[in-house]
Formats: C-alpha cells, sequence, structure tokens
C-alpha cells in the first residue's frame, strides 16, 4: 500500500493543522494555537520556578553577570536551561527529518506530540515541587524550557523560519517596523514609496496577542487550579496532532508529495 496514492484531507480541520501537506493560512493558525500554548506554559512556568523559560536572552545576560560576581553555581543552571532548549530544538529537527524522509504525514506532529507528554510531566513534577523543591524545581525548568525550544523549532521548520511563537521579541520589533511605515509620510513627489506590509502587520498582532492571551489565562488557571491546568494544554496538542498521527497508525502509508508551491 505504500505506493498507492493517499487522499489528503481538508487542514481547515484543526486536527489536520500539523499534517505535511501545508498553507499560509494553516501556518498561521497553527502558530496562533502554538503561541497560546507557549504564553500559557511560560506563564504557569513563572509561577511554579519563578523563571520565564522561553527567555534565552535574559539567560545569556544572567550568564555574563553571573560570572562577573562569581556566582558560578547559577551560571551552570543558566547554561543547563539553555542546553535544554537547545536540545528540545535539535529534537524537533532530528524527528521531523526522520519521518519527512520516510514521508510521514505526522513529520511535524511527532515532536508535538512529545511537547503534550512533557507538558504533563511538568505538571507531575510541577506538584511536587511543594515536597522536593531542591530536586524538582531544577527539574521543571529543564522541561519547560525543552518543551520551548521543540516547540518554537516544530514552526520555525513548517513556516520556514516566518513564523516565532516563544521569540516575542523579535514579533514586537517587527510590530513597531511596520508601524513605523504605516505612519511614515510620503511626499507627492518621492519616486520609491514606504508602505506597510499589512498582512505581516495583522499576523504579528495576532501572534503577539495569542501568546499575552495564553499567559493571562495560563497564570490564572494555574493560580486557581494549579498544575491540573497542564492537563488542558496537552489536549489542545492532542487535538492538533490527531488527523496525521492516526493516519500513520492505522495505515501505515507513505503520504503522497506535498504539491509543489
Amino acid at each position: 500500500m505504500s505506493g498507492s496514492k493517499q487522499p489528503t484531507h481538508p487542514p481547515s480541520h484543526p486536527h489536520w493543522w500539523t499534517d505535511i501537506h501545508r498553507s499560509t493560512a494553516v501556518n498561521i493558525r497553527l502558530g496562533v494555537s502554538l503561541c497560546f500554548i507557549a504564553g500559557a506554559t511560560n506563564a504557569g512556568g513563572f509561577l511554579a520556578v519563578g523563571q520565564y523559560t522561553s527567555h534565552m536572552t535574559g539567560l545569556l545576560s544572567s550568564i555574563a553577570d553571573n560570572l562577573v560576581l562569581g556566582q558560578f553555581g547559577l551560571v551552570m543552571a543558566s547554561l543547563a536551561a539553555i542546553a535544554a532548549f537547545l536540545g528540545g530544538a535539535m529534537t524537533t529537527a532530528m524527528m521531523v527529518n526522520w519521518s519527512t524522509r520516510r514521508q510521514l504525514r505526522s513529520a511535524f506532529a511527532r515532536p508535538l506530540v512529545v511537547e503534550a507528554g512533557m507538558l504533563l510531566v511538568f505538571g507531575l513534577f510541577g506538584a511536587a515541587i511543594n515536597l522536593h523543591a531542591g530536586l524538582f524545581a531544577p527539574l521543571t525548568v529543564l522541561v519547560l524550557c525543552f518543551i520551548m525550544g521543540l516547540q518554537n523549532a516544530v514552526i520555525t521548520k513548517i513556516s520556514n523560519a516566518e513564523i516565532r511563537t516563544t521569540h516575542v521579541t523579535g514579533l514586537v520589533t517587527d510590530i513597531g517596523i511596520e508601524i513605523g511605515k504605516l505612519l511614515y509620510y510620503n511626499r507627492a513627489n518621492t519616486p520609491t514609496k514606504v508602505v506597510a506590509n499589512r498582512r505581516k502587520l495583522r499576523i504579528h498582532l495576532s501572534l503577539t496577542a495569542a501568546f499575552f492571551i495564553g499567559g493571562l489565562l495560563g497564570a490564572l488557571g494555574f493560580k486557581a487550579w494549579g498544575y491540573i491546568t497542564t492537563v488542558p494544554l496537552a489536549f489542545l496538542l492532542a487535538i492538533l496532532v490527531w488527523g496525521p498521527v492516526s493516519h500513520d497508525i492505522r495505515t501505515g502509508a507513505i503520504a503522497p508529495p506535498p504539491p509543489t508551491r
């Protein structure tokens, strides 16, 4: 059956948004969904361990500061967190490349299955922090950094580096650039007009808003219900990956090559 043609499914359905058959609209929908999850996870991580785990810029800055201050234990902790983020991104790259070579429809979905499992692990670790904070707090930071690296790499590969889900600094920078273009006054006799990319501005505003709303609801959820809040986040990921993963499990068939664009 591996050589037979398999039907493609409508990517407009959320459970097929991680399929290898892509479109720009689906990339944006998936990016907004993952931004929401990243914001909620980041906020929950802060309430759990007092640290934002998607902020690699801050971690690198803290390494420089702590080296100068002689806080070598904190330097090692920050290096471990960065290594976990890198490990997550590397895991995505290896899983996607392995699956793509085998033409599996779940190539982009598989890392998100891992993320869903790691979110549940975060919930378990978080619940144990109050009992053994010295052990589980550092492990929770590493788990969260791994999740952030893994997820950011997924949407980066899917969108050819056009969309990021945890790198809000870049999103806000691009928003500022496009607003600056939008407000720029072009003289009537100017041969080359400065024109804002309104589509890009809308996309980045949507991604930033999704991260903020996810952070807000995540913080409210963790404050009200604790680490059980990780369950609906993992469930949302399960919905996003269900189509291609179930297809590959059910049929074991090789997908037809994606249409050229």
